[in-house]
């Protein structure tokens, strides 16, 4: 038994995995996160705000305190979209070695691809395949096909931060600024179906918060609710009429919502337009709404 903890650090969260693996025996220790916003910015100066650095290395600081108590093998620690596209990333690496003595991984967009689908199809049944995992982040979108394994992968800019601060500047948004996120978006759906066999999964497996929370008001949960979320089957119908309903909302709506995280209030508009998009573009009638993630795919690579 190897107990492993995890860091994966986004363009709009920051979470920490601790778990105890055994083979393919996998018990959860502490899953947490914090919105802390790393790209702010980064789409339109290249570069973190001094804010968002600080900001996170607080949340690293508070995630040390947790690994501290619990006895942990190893750490690894993975940076993803913001700090790829961030001149200034090594302020930010520097600091969170300065603080955990771990090296950041800034890891490219397909090998995020590939862990995500680890973590998000080790309990399936291998019947339900192929699988096309999509992970909606803050800067980017991943999509990767494949059964027992990674076949094909692409990662595109198109994350809920990334669109919200492109795009959709007023929450409601104008219906301008929704027609021209939504051509950025399928220009890079289009794109990745270039790599990406995106019509031809059995399912459609959706992981990370927005598809979460997408879930979440699709079931009309009075809390977010990590163990009805999980696995949950959400039609097509239902995404594109969620996300039709926080494009009409006001942010104080928005964050009234009991499943909302405060962290999401202000992208989750985006985040759904993208996953409503990319239903359209696979033409599947529901996704299958995952907890386990990257985080998870993490673990399992420092045991394997």
């Amino acid at each position: 038994m190897s107990q492993v903890a995890v860091i994966d650090c986004g363009t709009n969260s920051i979470r920490l995995l601790i778990a105890e693996i055994s083979g393919s025996t996998f018990k959860e220790v502490i899953r947490t996160m914090e919105i802390v916003r790393l790209g702010q910015g980064v789409d339109e100066n290249k570069a973190f705000h001094p804010d968002a650095i600080n900001r996170t290395l607080l949340a690293v600081k508070s995630f040390k305190e947790i690994i501290d108590k619990n006895k942990v093998d190893k750490i690894r620690f993975c940076a993803t979209s913001a700090t790829r596209d961030a001149m200034n990333r090594n302020l930010f690496i520097d600091g969170v070695r300065d603080i955990l003595n771990v090296q950041v991984e800034v890891i490219p967009g397909e090998e995020e691809a590939a862990l995500s689908f680890t973590g998000a199809t080790y309990q399936l049944d291998q019947g339900s395949g192929p699988f096309l995992v999509v992970d909606i982040g803050g800067g980017s979108t991943e999509f990767v096909y494949g059964d027992k394994k990674v076949i094909s992968a692409k990662s595109v800019n198109i994350g809920c931060v990334r669109m919200s601060e492109r795009h959709l500047i007023n929450q409601p948004p104008t219906m301008d600024q929704i027609t021209s996120a939504i051509v950025d978006i399928d220009i890079a759906i289009t794109q990745a179906a270039v790599s990406v066999p995106i019509n031809s999964a059995k399912s459609l497996i959706a992981v990370a918060g927005t598809a979460t929370t997408v879930a979440a008001a699709a079931l009309d949960l009075s809390k977010y609710d990590r163990d009805l979320i999980h696995l949950s089957k959400i039609s097509a119908d239902k995404v594109h009429k969620v996300a039709q309903m926080f494009q009409s909302m006001n942010k104080s709506e928005i964050s009234a919502l009991p499943y909302m995280h405060e962290g999401r209030v202000d992208v989750i508009t985006a985040g759904s337009l993208v996953l409503s998009r990319v239903m359209a573009a696979t033409g599947v009638v529901e996704f299958v709404a995952s907890e386990s993630d990257i985080l998870d795919g993490m673990a399992f690579s420092l045991i394997n």
